[in-house]
C-alpha cells in the first residue's frame, strides 16, 4: 500500500491557502493592533484570540455539517469553495480600513522624520505616563531633552548611561536599544490617543474582522478533513506530513512576499499593507483554482474505500477488524488526554506566533520575517523523514520527541536580547520548527484514528476545538503577562505550557499508527504508517 503523493499534494492546495492566510493574519495583524491602533497587549490580545472563539463552535459545527452534506463536487470541496473566495474579499477590504488608520494617526506616518518625532515628545507627554519594555512607568520629558530623543533612530544604540554608541565596535558592555524603549512606546501611547479620539476607524476595522474570520471557519475544518477522506488510515501520518509541508510552503510564500515588502523592518511598523494583502488574497484564489482542476473529492473517496477493502482495511474503527462498534472507555480517556496535550502545546505555540512580530521588532530589533522562513523551512525539511519515523517509533514517541524539542527551544529563546547574535535566534527556531512539524504529523492523525469512516469531520472539530480553545486563552493571558512583567516574559510562558503537554502526552495509550501491508518488497523503501 502507497500513498499517492500526486493526489494528496493537490488536496493539499486548500491547506496551502490557508496557512498562507493564517501566516498573513498573525504577523500582520498582530502588528497593526499594536503600532497603528496603539491597544495595550491585553486588548490586541483579546482581538487575536477572536478567531479561535469563533472556531470553538464554528469549527465542529462545518466539520459535522460537511460529514452529511453530499454533492456532486463532495462533502467538503463547496465549503472550500465558499470560504475561499469570501476570505479573500474581506482581507483585501481590511486593508482599506488599515489606510483609513493611518490618515487618524498622519503626524507620525514617517517615524525617521525630525517632525514626527516631535509630534511624540510633545503630544501631551507631561501628563502622560508610559511604560518601557521592562514595565517601569516614566514621563518622557523627565528621562532626556528635546533634542536627545530627535536624535533616535531605529538602529540608535545607547549604553548604560544613555551614551550613544552607534557603529562602536569596540564597546563591550551593556548595549540599550532607544528605539524600542522609549520611541515604540511613545508612538503606540499617540496612536492610542488618535484611537481612542476617533474609534469608529478600529469599530470598523474589528467588525470587518470578524467577517474574515467567519469566513475561514466556514471551510478550516472540511479542508483538514479531505486527508482523511481520501487516505487510508495507515498512511495518514505520511499523508498528513504532505498536507503540512503544503501548508509550511503557503506560510513560507508569505514570509518571503513580507521580506520582499519590508514588513518585519522596524522603521515600517506604520507601511500600508494593501498591496501586501492583495497579493495573499490572489495567493489564495489561484490555489482554490489549482484545487478545483485537479481535486475530485467523490472519486477520490471511492478509491480509497475500494483499496482499504482490499487490504482488509476497517474505515468504522481504528483497527483492522471488521465491524462498527463504539469507543472503549480507555480509547476515550486516550482521546481527552490527545486533545488535553494539543491544547497545551497550542497555548504555548499559539503565544509565540501571534505575539513575535511584534516582539521582534520592538524588542530584539530583527526583521521577524527571516527567523520564521528559517523555522518553517526547517519543519519542510523534517515532514518527510518525521514520517519515516513514525513508522517505525510510533506517532506517540515522535510527538514526545517533538515536545521536548519545541520546549528547549523556547526555554533557550527566554535569554535572547537586542545584542545577541541573530544567529542564535535563527538556529533556536529552527529547533522549533522541527519540533512542531513532528508534532503536526502525528497528532492529527491520532485523533482521526479513532474516529469512524463516516465521521471524520466531527473529530476533525473535536481536534480544533481542543486547539482553539487554547488559543483562545494564550493571548489574553500572555498580553497580561506581557503588560505586567514585560514582553520578555513571552518565551518563559510558552516553555510552561509546552512542558505540560510532554505529562499528558505520557500516558495516552490509543492512536497510535498501524502498519500498512505491502504490496512488493520495493514498499519497503517507502515511507510508511
Amino acid at each position: 500500500m502507497k500513498l499517492n503523493y500526486r493526489r494528496t499534494i493537490f488536496v493539499g492546495f486548500a491547506f496551502f491557502l490557508i496557512c498562507a492566510f493564517w501566516q498573513a493574519y498573525d504577523n500582520i495583524i498582530a502588528l497593526t493592533l499594536t503600532n497603528k491602533f496603539g491597544m495595550p497587549q491585553t486588548y490586541s490580545g483579546i482581538i487575536m484570540a477572536f478567531d479561535n472563539i469563533l472556531a470553538l463552535f464554528m469549527l465542529p459545527l462545518f466539520g459535522a455539517l460537511s460529514d452529511k452534506c453530499h454533492t456532486k463536487i463532495g462533502k467538503r470541496t463547496p465549503f472550500i469553495v465558499i470560504g475561499t473566495i469570501l476570505a479573500a474579499v474581506a482581507f483585501v477590504a481590511l486593508s482599506f480600513v488599515d489606510t483609513m488608520q493611518l490618515t487618524n494617526i498622519r503626524n507620525v506616518k514617517d517615524i525617521d522624520s525630525e517632525s514626527s518625532l516631535a509630534v511624540l515628545y510633545d503630544y501631551d507627554y507631561g501628563n502622560t505616563v508610559l511604560r518601557d519594555t521592562n514595565g517601569n512607568a516614566f514621563v518622557i520629558q523627565e528621562k532626556f531633552d528635546r533634542d536627545t530623543f530627535l536624535s533616535i533612530r531605529t538602529d540608535t544604540v545607547w549604553d548604560k548611561d544613555g551614551n550613544d554608541v552607534t557603529g562602536d565596535t569596540t564597546y563591550t558592555g551593556q548595549r540599550i536599544s532607544p528605539y524600542s524603549e522609549y520611541v515604540a512606546p511613545a508612538r503606540q501611547a499617540y496612536a492610542w490617543k488618535a484611537t481612542l479620539a476617533n474609534p469608529s476607524t478600529v469599530i470598523f476595522f474589528v467588525g470587518l474582522l470578524l467577517i474574515v474570520l467567519v469566513a475561514m471557519s466556514i471551510f478550516r475544518s472540511p479542508a483538514v478533513a479531505l486527508m482523511p477522506d481520501v487516505t487510508p488510515k495507515p498512511l495518514r501520518s505520511k499523508g498528513n506530513a504532505v498536507i503540512n509541508l503544503m501548508g509550511s510552503a503557503g506560510g513560507v510564500f508569505v514570509l518571503v512576499l513580507g521580506m520582499v515588502m519590508g514588513t518585519g523592518n522596524a522603521k515600517n511598523g506604520l507601511m500600508n499593507y494593501t498591496v501586501f494583502f492583495s497579493i495573499v488574497a490572489a495567493l489564495m484564489l489561484i490555489s482554490l483554482v489549482i484545487f478545483l482542476l485537479t481535486v475530485k473529492e467523490n472519486r477520490f473517496v471511492q478509491e480509497m474505500e475500494e483499496q482499504s477493502r482490499r487490504f482488509g482495511i476497517d474505515e468504522s474503527t481504528g483497527n483492522d477488524t471488521v465491524g462498527d462498534r463504539k469507543l472503549t472507555r480507555s480509547e476515550i480517556f486516550s482521546l481527552l488526554l490527545i486533545l488535553a496535550s494539543v491544547a497545551l502545546w497550542y497555548m504555548g505555540y499559539n503565544a509565540v506566533t501571534s505575539k513575535y512580530s511584534v516582539y521582534a521588532s520592538n524588542i530584539l530589533q530583527k526583521d521577524y520575517n527571516m527567523t520564521l522562513i528559517i523555522a518553517q523551512a526547517a519543519a519542510i525539511i523534517a515532514y518527510l523523514p518525521v514520517g519515516m519515523l513514525s513508522s517505525k517509533l510510533g506517532r506517540k514517541k515522535c510527538i514526545l520527541a517533538g515536545v521536548l524539542i519545541l520546549g528547549v527551544a523556547f526555554g533557550a529563546a527566554y535569554f535572547v536580547g537586542p545584542t545577541t547574535p541573530v544567529l542564535l535566534m535563527n538556529v533556536l527556531f529552527a529547533l522549533a520548527g522541527i519540533g512542531w512539524a513532528t508534532i503536526n504529523v502525528n497528532s492529527f492523525p491520532m485523533v482521526v484514528e479513532l474516529a469512524k469512516g463516516g465521521n471524520v469531520g466531527k473529530y476533525t472539530g473535536y481536534y480544533y476545538t481542543a486547539s482553539m480553545a487554547a488559543q483562545v486563552l494564550t493571548p489574553f493571558l500572555s498580553g497580561i503577562l506581557m503588560d505586567n512583567i514585560g514582553m520578555t516574559s513571552l518565551f518563559l510562558y510558552a516553555t510552561v505550557f509546552v512542558a505540560g503537554s510532554f505529562v499528558t502526552m505520557l500516558f495516552v495509550k490509543h492512536g497510535d499508527s498501524i502498519a500498512a501491508p505491502k504490496t512488493s518488497v520495493l514498499e519497503n523503501f517507502d515511507v510508511e504508517d
